[in-house]
């Protein structure tokens, strides 16, 4: 695909009810631009659920069904088999759901889709808390983050969920991560899950301002440095392949550049932000990226 053709087409209308800077929706923005007009959206509660407006409008210029939390990827998978049934087997049905409705919520619907090689797209932006209802810890959000509901006294109480390896575990035709803080690796692995049949996945880092406590000016950087520390890694895997890393800097920064950005982490002590480095150097060392 020549990224330039896309560039000027449209199908997320002004008025939408993103916060100034949030991801998710310029995410959804980019999303479309490569699914084109034959996707139908099935959206479970999430921020996305507000930013697309009250029924019956929408900013969507596609087809959208908001349905309940737990539901979406057992919604979308009779939405695609009802347009095989009716002999449109081309339309793009795509699940667009936060890190609660995916991570934790939704969770058995996405493994059985995923087990039964529906002919979805499932697509989960990660903005690392239940953000829509007043930024609630999910098991989205990373050791050392500040929530509402972060017990206190022990920062590194919990990891992030491995969504990755869960979903890869299922042997799905495609599954990657990646943030439109890289707007070509965003594109490519996009065309490549609306080109493959089966079940594909993608893994959207989605920053958040409020709760990442960001300037809005920052959102994008913010992406851009969580790439850059290795606090997520921008990784793809095809069917049988074997997982393939598709950025790596020439040299990882360390966390507390990202850290330092960000209100949610403020309260950090140099020992925790040690800790949390070492955790990820020993990850970046299993992906053979140290």
């Amino acid at each position: 695909m020549d990224f330039r053709e896309i560039a000027n087409v449209e199908y997320l209308n002004q008025g939408d009810f993103a916060c100034p800077g949030c991801a998710a929706g310029l995410s959804m923005r980019h999303a479309l631009k490569v699914l084109g007009d034959e996707t139908v959206i099935v959206m479970p509660a999430s921020c996305w659920s507000i930013i697309a407006g009250g029924l019956p409008t929408t900013a969507l210029q596609v087809p959208l069904m908001h349905v309940p939390f737990a539901t979406a990827a057992a919604v979308a998978s009779g939405v695609k088999n009802a347009f095989k049934e009716k002999g449109e087997p081309d339309k793009n049905v795509v699940c667009w759901a936060g890190d609660g409705g995916t991570f934790d919520i939704g969770l058995q619907a996405i493994s059985g889709a995923a087990e039964r090689r529906e002919d979805i797209i499932y697509v989960c932006y990660d903005n690392e808390a239940y953000m829509n209802t007043g930024i609630q810890r999910s098991s989205a959000t990373p050791p050392g983050a500040w929530t509402t509901t972060t017990p206190a006294g022990n920062p590194l109480i919990f990891e992030k969920k491995d969504m990755f390896n869960i979903i890869a575990s299922h042997n799905p035709t495609y599954v990657a991560t990646t943030t439109i803080a890289f707007p070509n690796d965003f594109y490519a692995k996009f065309e490549k899950a609306k080109n493959a049949t089966g079940f594909r996945f993608i893994h959207l880092l989605s920053s958040c301002p409020p709760g990442w406590r960001i300037d809005s000016k920052d959102s994008v950087s913010a992406m851009r440095l969580a790439v850059e520390t290795g606090i997520f890694v921008m990784m793809e895997k095809e069917g049988e392949q074997e997982i393939k890393v598709t950025y790596k800097p020439e040299e990882f920064k360390p966390v507390k550049e990202y850290f330092k950005l960000q209100g949610r982490y403020k309260h950090l002590d140099e020992e925790t932000i040690n800790i949390i480095q070492e955790r990820i150097n020993k990850r970046l060392k299993k992906l053979n990226l140290l």
